[in-house]
């Protein structure tokens, strides 16, 4: 399998998580909808875990295969993507905000907010897409010098 392959295989893995997130975000309509529907907010938070956890283990594979300074944490990925020119500084805050968001819903599940679920579902999925296009235009540039 060459090196960009199993990326690739990543960002189709995300795109997939991000269209059920915006199929989601767009049937449901108020906030008492997605609060009150228990099976609907766990099939959410799951999916947005995975979805960062897609963005990170993208990360730590570019890290890995360029030679990039190791990342201790699911923070640190994305500070050394941005380091290394990879994420704009905005989007490397915004992932790390995801990151933490992640070590929430899996660490500390009792305290999950679900207005902030909510708010990550209806105003930050555009981040995971420019994540993937970040990415791209990384691997593009890289395959061409």
């Amino acid at each position: 399998m060459k090196e960009n392959d199993i990326i690739n295989e990543r960002l189709r893995m995300l795109m997939d998580e991000i269209a059920y997130l915006k199929n989601e975000r767009d049937r449901i309509n108020r906030f008492d909808e997605y609060r009150d529907n228990i099976r609907l907010k766990r099939a959410i938070e799951r999916s947005l875990q995975v979805a960062i956890e897609i963005c990170h283990d993208i990360g730590q594979r570019l890290i890995s295969e360029r030679g990039f300074r190791l990342a201790e944490t699911y923070r640190e990925s994305f500070q050394v993507l941005e380091e290394e020119g990879v994420l704009s500084p905005d989007l490397s805050r915004k992932m790390q905000k995801m990151a933490g968001f992640r070590n929430l819903v899996v660490h500390d599940y009792a305290r999950i907010d679900d207005a902030l679920v909510y708010g990550i579902l209806k105003r930050h999925l555009h981040d995971f897409e420019r994540f993937a296009d970040a990415v791209e235009r990384y691997l593009r540039a890289a395959e061409s010098s």
